[in-house]
């Protein structure tokens, strides 16, 4: 069972930075396309910023500007999070389209896995 671990959440000062990170539990052939959510406390989980195959990335109006997503060696993605504000205070989740084997990937078959989540607090 491939899993995917989010680290890099805590508590931050408004204006502050943060990088989350996300990687798959053990080893795998490559993580096609990824995605960071978030759930704000008591709120609908929202997607936050969106890397595909081919490196291109996408980001929510709230975010643009200040997060960037970016990954290494198509096996760990990270979220630099600059210039804090107090409504990015959420649940931050990452998704991913992982091919486990190179034949996986020849032949499109992908697992669609969620990470268990990692707190982000921005506060003074």
């Amino acid at each position: 069972q491939v899993q995917l671990v989010e680290s890099g959440g805590g508590l931050v000062q408004p204006g502050g930075s943060l990088r989350l990170s996300c990687a798959a539990s053990r080893s795998i052939f490559r993580i096609n396309a990824m995605d960071w959510y978030r759930q704000p406390p008591g709120k609908q989980r929202e997607l936050v910023a969106a890397i595909n195959s081919d490196g291109s990335t996408n980001y929510a109006d709230s975010v643009k500007g200040r997060f960037t997503m970016s990954r290494d060696n198509a096996k760990i993605t990270y979220l630099q999070m600059n210039n804090l504000k107090p409504e990015d205070t959420a649940v931050y989740f990452c998704h991913g389209r992982l091919s486990v084997t190179a034949a996986d990937f020849v032949n499109d078959r992908y697992l669609e896995v969620w990470g268990q989540g990692t707190l982000v607090t921005v506060s003074s």
